[in-house]
């Protein structure tokens, strides 16, 4: 029976851990905006998080802004050739009824010129501008490398 207890409180604990680090705005879920902890001495990293549309009109993201570092949002950018890399988008498109997610090796937020180190734990203001929501605040968390699929 303690056994049981010990696992539900558990699950309790992680559940209301996952629910803090959400922000939900209108009909928008910005779940668990996180940057990955760079290498001491970097002088950037990258941003990650989901982003769920769940009303009946389409959203952009055109930005977002801290106030340690420059941002911009990065993805796949296709040249005249046909030539894929990645570069700077000028906004993230979210269908209406749909998900996006902002992870290693696809879109995800750059952060450049950082002014200050960022460690393990830490939590920073930043604010997510978006088309028809306007300036929506967030935390992000800086994770471990590797941590939540970084």
């Amino acid at each position: 029976m303690m056994k049981k207890t010990l696992a539900l409180l558990t699950a309790l604990a992680f559940a209301a851990a996952a629910e803090a680090h959400q922000t939900n705005v209108g009909a928008l879920q910005i779940i668990h905006a996180h940057i990955a902890a760079p290498a001491e001495g970097a002088q950037s990293a990258a941003a990650y998080m989901d982003i769920l549309n769940t009303g009946p009109t389409a959203e952009r993201l055109l930005g977002v802004e801290v106030g340690f570092a420059s941002a911009a949002l990065s993805g796949t950018v296709v040249d005249a050739n046909g030539v894929a890399s990645m570069g700077p988008l000028e906004a993230v498109d979210l269908p209406p009824g749909s998900s996006v997610a902002l992870e290693p090796g696809g879109l995800h937020v750059m952060l450049m010129g950082l002014t200050r180190a960022l460690a393990v734990g830490d939590e920073l203001p930043g604010t997510l501008v978006f088309e028809h929501q306007g300036r929506v605040e967030v935390e992000f968390v800086v994770d471990a490398p590797g941590a939540m699929g970084d």
